[in-house]
């Protein structure tokens, strides 16, 4: 399974301590240059993203080959979404994990399955990873991750809680 993350995922499932999950749904995740860059070298030490990604093996940084592609995207997305999207079109990904509407947006025009990481969370559930989702949902929002009720109450529907 080929997987590419953007920033965002990483960063929520680093403050809820929730960062393995990653590993045990996906295996090796794929990140370009710019989610490197966001998470580790300029990113803060927000709930330990920066130590989760610059500690996993299992995240791989991959260079983007088709920078005009980028180039497009930084219209309408900031770096990391728009490297994300493209790598994840390069290596024709399973799963591209973003949270970002507008970048959501622009893998649905392109065909590209995204999860974002209430999705992940409802998949780790539904694997029998988590017994339980909504203590973490509620300590994103608790931490400032930006969640709209709409999707919050469909989640926890789909994970009957």
């Amino acid at each position: 399974m080929t997987v590419v993350s953007n920033t965002t995922p990483l960063i929520g499932l680093a403050i809820i301590r929730r960062f393995d999950l990653l590993r045990q749904l996906f295996g090796e995740i794929c990140i370009p240059p710019a989610v490197y860059d966001e998470a580790v070298v300029t990113g803060r030490e927000a709930g330990g993203a920066k130590r989760e990604v610059s500690a996993a093996a299992w995240i791989r940084v991959v260079n983007v080959s088709d920078r005009p592609a980028v180039e497009v995207l930084l219209d309408d997305l900031d770096l990391g979404e728009a490297e994300t999207i493209v790598l994840g079109r390069e290596l024709n990904a399973d799963w591209v994990l973003m949270d970002e509407k507008k970048g959501r947006r622009k893998l649905a025009q392109m065909g590209l399955k995204k999860i974002g990481t209430l999705g992940i969370l409802l998949s780790a559930k539904q694997a029998g990873l988590l017994p339980t989702i909504r203590q973490d949902v509620e300590l994103l929002r608790q931490q400032g991750f930006s969640l709209s009720q709409t999707v919050i109450d469909a989640v926890l529907q789909k994970a009957n809680e």
